[in-house]
């Protein structure tokens, strides 16, 4: 009888502690994942003139740092501090959003085809684009700074431009979301600025760098 007993209390007990662990699990908050993409009405930009040359650009691999090469956000919390924030995720391995971020980016301004993975046409002009993310510090409730490096040239001469630039965005709250969208708004730039490259490539001119 006593050994019956002492069964039916640890049978409760295990059941209490699985219920236990059923709650915690079940209270977790969802995992979120972000994007650097622009939507697409957001990134809808030029055409090419008519009677004017398509352009090709290919926009290369994008170098990161490797603190950030990871899926999950990293927002800085103090001074000594990186925060990895486990339940707010990309949607693809960082180095990948930002390049495809920046290449969507690009084509839009300059109406152009992005050939990375297709290959160039026989006898077309392209411009390659190679891209590296030198530093980036987010902070909630503060600001996202950006580092960009770049060169770009161009398939048939092999003029060049090289180019750096610091964009600094506010970020306008403390979650996840408003980091984001600050970096969104960085990378924007940054597309900006290698588009007019391009574009003075194009007409021969020497690019000037952004800041």
């Amino acid at each position: 009888m006593h050994n019956h007993k002492n069964n039916s209390l640890k049978s409760l007990v295990a059941a209490a502690l699985a219920a236990a662990l059923l709650a915690a699990c079940g209270s977790s908050p969802p995992t979120q994942f972000y994007t650097l993409s622009a939507s697409p009405t957001a990134a809808a930009g030029a055409v090419p003139a008519q009677g004017q040359p398509q352009t090709f650009i290919e926009v290369m691999p994008v170098a990161v740092p490797d603190r950030l090469a990871r899926p999950q956000l990293v927002v800085r919390g103090d001074a000594t501090r990186l925060d990895v924030l486990e339940q707010d995720r990309w949607s693809s391995p960082f180095n990948s959003e930002l390049r495809d971020a920046l290449a969507a980016g690009v084509a839009s301004r300059l109406g152009a085809i992005d050939i990375s993975r297709s290959g160039r046409p026989a006898d077309q002009v392209s411009y390659r684009i190679n891209v590296e993310l030198r530093d980036l510090d987010a902070v909630r409730n503060g600001q996202v700074q950006a580092g960009f490096g770049w060169t770009i040239t161009r398939s048939d001469d092999r003029r060049s431009a090289v180019c750096r630039m610091t964009v600094v965005e506010p970020v306008s709250g403390g979650a996840a979301s408003d980091v984001v969208l600050a970096m969104q708004k960085a990378v924007a730039h940054a597309a900006d600025a290698i588009a007019n490259n391009v574009r003075a490539l194009q007409a021969g001119q020497s690019a000037k760098c952004a800041g």
